[in-house]
């Protein structure tokens, strides 16, 4: 249920700028040298406004994908590698957070101790996983595996219950396949196809990295690939991921063990530490159901196969060059057209950021992020909600009573700024100096703990689910918040020296993007309290439905690459997020302004600098084998399409740009998206 968007954070609101225009005259916030004047916005509006950064940021080798968003995430990351390097330079006493940072960060760098070791941190394991013999064996080691971080068959998780928002649940997922998404097993085009191939070639070339010979390595291969297909085979596709009512099961562990009875439940549970449940989700009962009958028609033999391979396939990135090389050569040059490696520094930070965030992000808020601007991003987000409201209230085709229960749910927000009000504590973690990889499974196994204690307790509403450090931002359903971290408070997002018409553009729409979440296709189910309910009256479900259908035909018609249409029903919700922020921001911008109007600018007047602003987010460079993987698995649409897909269904763009009908970018009223 959760979503996690690529989002939103900034600083400032017409009290902000007013009071900064006293101080300082405000620049226009845009960069001329962002445009490509040689093309006409009326043909190609994203090329006329990120063309100029497009040619001056071309991608390089460790990149599949890099946008103006991935600049700001380039520049957190060699601050987040000054702040770590700094504990990792000195000696700290054992079990502060100083050793732990410090300690994972110097053997994430030790190249010599992690060739000299190989394969060895996996050893034992592979041996005590090709030791068992019956599926009562693999059901007593497959919880292990998952606390270590491994996932196979399926995976399982507590969160808050979809029905009941304020108390968490143990819910499961369809899970087990490597390759993520179940399309790459299923689909037969000549791209998926050469993908697969090699995959193969990939499993095979893996086994033999870590001992096995040949023949060994093809025969293990043969069975991966069975077990993950029919994995794949019984997993619901991402369209049907996306509806929440479709997604629940609850029912009760006696229930659950007569759905799938190859499994002993209470067993199974009990070693995740998950002890005395009642209550569980099934998220998606065919892919459950399915995983009973390939634990007893598989042969042992393929399940030690497969295990294992959930195991090399997991610590590949933690162990040494030969291997991490050979990872990197499908999963970064083959599906993401990757060139080249990261540098290990790198790499290194993202382990500690993933492992330790919290604690890093205590150290970055409190060298970066300043403290005023957690109350001014507060004043923006009411100014953006008071906006909305007056939307709602506005719209021709909703009723009344749905509409009361729209400004209930939109004043009852949950708005998180910056960073959490309590930091997590790490005392509990173990890091050593034993392997790098070894130190993963204890902070897998951490997490986990962490999580499962979580079954049957009250929701904590006041925990974050990102790392104030994240140039991000997300919207929860279940928990109605919508939250900003520290680390998106920047250029592009947000300039504080630029004026009204650059920042209601950018982080302006952002924020809009994010409160749309709560009344997009998947948002608009859940209430105020985070409940699954139905709160609309059938006629306004109805005609919302009609208006999204337009958005998810637009973006269905679109060619992402040649012979490729885009998914609008996958990427609906984003969509409609776009479309609801760059609604809602311009018009609180030109309520900002309407005392005090701002002059055309560097040639711009004032709306055509808050929609270039706009396109300037989401300015990239993207290699022609990573649209094709996002195409399968991101529900976001590509950054051109954000632009052009998007700005074509907003009147203002038009009046702004001058756009006529017979210009390639002119889409008729009729046919235009009109929702929030």
């Amino acid at each position: 249920m959760k979503k996690i968007l690529l989002s939103t954070f900034a600083l400032m609101l017409m009290m902000t700028a007013g009071y900064a225009q006293k101080k300082t005259p405000l620049s226009p916030g845009i960069k001329l040298e962002n445009l490509d004047p040689s093309v006409s916005p009326h043909v190609d509006f994203y090329q006329y406004a990120c063309g100029g950064w497009m040619k001056n940021h071309p991608l390089t080798g460790e990149y599949s994908r890099f946008g103006s968003f991935d600049m700001l995430a380039e520049n957190n990351r060699k601050q987040l590698r000054g702040l770590i390097e700094g504990l990792a330079a000195k000696p700290a006493a054992k079990g502060t957070v100083a050793q732990k940072i410090g300690d994972i960060y110097s053997l994430a760098m030790d190249s010599t101790k992690l060739n000299a070791d190989g394969y060895k941190p996996i050893k034992n394991e592979l041996q005590r996983i090709a030791q068992i013999k019956t599926v009562a064996d693999i059901l007593k080691l497959a919880p292990e595996l998952v606390l270590s971080g491994l996932d196979p068959y399926f995976s399982i998780y507590v969160g808050a219950d979809p029905m009941n928002s304020s108390l968490n649940l143990v819910q499961t997922y369809q899970s087990g396949i490597s390759l993520g998404q179940r399309d790459y097993y299923l689909e037969n085009d000549a791209n998926t196809k050469d993908i697969r191939d090699k995959y193969k070639a990939h499993i095979v070339k893996m086994f033999e990295l870590v001992g096995f010979t040949s023949s060994d390595a093809q025969k293990n291969m043969e069975d991966v690939l069975r077990i993950e297909t029919r994995l794949a085979t019984a997993a619901y596709d991402k369209v049907k991921l996306r509806d929440p009512h479709a997604n629940y099961n609850k029912m009760t562990v006696a229930d659950l063990q007569k759905l799938v009875p190859e499994i002993d439940w209470a067993a199974y549970l009990n070693s995740l530490g998950l002890k005395n449940i009642k209550d569980i989700s099934v998220s998606q009962k065919e892919s459950l159901t399915e995983v009973g009958k390939v634990l007893t028609t598989e042969p042992i033999s393929a399940h030690i196969a497969y295990l294992q391979w959930k195991l090399i396939d997991d610590a590949a990135s933690y162990m040494s060059d030969n291997i991490y090389a050979q990872n990197f050569d499908f999963y970064g040059k083959t599906l993401s057209g990757k060139k080249e490696q990261s540098p290990r520094w790198k790499r290194a930070v993202s382990t500690v950021d993933g492992i330790l965030g919290e604690a890093v992000g205590q150290m970055y808020v409190k060298k970066y992020f300043p403290a005023a601007a957690k109350e001014r991003m507060l004043k923006l987000v009411h100014n953006l909600q008071v906006t909305l409201g007056e939307r709602i209230n506005a719209l021709p085709w909703m009723g009344d009573s749905t509409k009361v229960k729209a400004n209930e749910k939109l004043k009852a927000f949950y708005v998180k700024i910056g960073y959490p009000d309590k930091w997590r504590d790490y005392t509990a973690l173990d890091i050593n100096k034993d392997s790098y990889y070894a130190n993963i499974q204890r902070a897998n196994k951490f997490e986990h703990t962490y999580r499962f204690a979580k079954a049957d307790k009250p929701v904590d509403k006041t925990e974050w689910q990102m790392t104030p450090q994240t140039v991000n931002a997300y919207y929860d359903p279940s928990t109605n918040e919508i939250c900003f971290p520290a680390g998106i408070l920047q250029y592009p997002f947000f300039d504080m020296k630029a004026d009204d018409a650059f920042n209601y553009g950018a982080i302006g729409v952002v924020i809009g993007h994010e409160m749309t979440h709560g009344f997009d296709d998947q948002g608009r189910q859940f209430d105020k309290e985070g409940n699954l309910k139905d709160w609309w009256t059938a006629e306004d479900g109805k005609k919302f439905e009609l208006r999204a259908k337009v958005m998810s035909d637009f973006f269905d018609s679109i060619y992402v690459a040649p012979g490729v249409h885009g998914n609008g029903k996958f990427t609906l919700g984003e969509n409609i997020a776009d479309h609801g922020g760059l609604q809602i921001s311009y018009q609180a911008f030109k309520k900002a302004t309407a005392l005090s109007p701002l002059k055309k600018e560097k040639g711009f007047t004032p709306e055509q600098r808050f929609f270039l602003a706009y396109s300037n987010v989401w300015a990239g460079n993207v290699r022609p084998e990573e649209i094709l993987k996002r195409t399968k698995s991101d529900p976001h649409s590509l950054g051109k399409w954000r632009v052009n897909g998007a700005l074509p269904q907003i009147s203002a763009w038009y009046s702004a740009f001058g756009i006529k009908a017979g210009d390639p970018m002119f889409v008729p009223v009729e046919k235009r998206v009109s929702i929030w």
